[in-house]
């Protein structure tokens, strides 16, 4: 057994993939006072990210800050992909959910979140039954999805008993995203900064 050094300025996960590979059984959709819209193409970039961090911040999710608005635009303006935003009852944007139907016979559930005011609330399974009644069309034979040791304490166990099996994992590293600006130093506190 080893430990490998994490250089200060970087932080490492444990990033989780999971995969569904045959379609739940219909069940009753939960209730929800929220519901789901989806964002028509071209969606705006400013928009996307705003709604992205709010939700993904307090999990250091940063991906999609950090990526070259010409990489991002070519994603949201993909045919293969479908953008929702979760609203409240006052037209509130409070979750996403983002399917990625690009790779034939899958889809990914490429970002699923609610805001953090809202965990603990059981939007969350209503949340993933939407998801899974989109993503599982007549050609899709996977539906996958991954959460990292940085995700909410829950996300892992909420994937296994939505009926996700886990397939593999790794490690990934990267710069802190609030050294560099991408999101406020204050997000993630239970995350600790180190810097050289």
């Amino acid at each position: 057994m080893g430990l490998e050094s994490i250089p200060p300025g970087r932080i490492a996960t444990i990033v989780t993939y999971l995969d569904m590979r045959a379609r739940p059984k219909r069940a009753p959709m939960p209730d929800s006072p929220l519901r789901l819209v989806r964002w028509p193409a071209p969606v705006d970039g400013e928009k996307y990210r705003t709604l992205f961090a709010r939700i993904g911040g307090p999990w250091l999710w940063f991906s999609r800050l950090a990526m070259a608005d010409e990489k991002l635009e070519a994603i949201l303006r993909d045919d293969g992909v479908e953008i929702f935003a979760v609203e409240d009852r006052q037209g509130i944007e409070v979750g996403m959910l983002e399917l990625d139907f690009r790779e034939a016979g899958q889809c990914e559930l490429a970002y699923l979140g609610l805001v953090p005011e809202l965990a603990g609330q059981g939007h969350g399974r209503w949340l993933m039954a939407e998801a899974l009644a989109r993503a599982w069309r007549q050609d899709v034979e996977r539906v996958h999805v991954q959460t990292c040791t940085l995700d909410h304490p829950g996300a892992l166990g909420f994937y296994i008993r939505s009926g996700f099996t886990p397939r593999g994992r790794a490690v990934e590293s990267f710069d802190d995203p609030r050294l560099n600006g991408l999101l406020p130093r204050e997000m993630a506190p239970h995350v600790p900064i180190i810097e050289g």
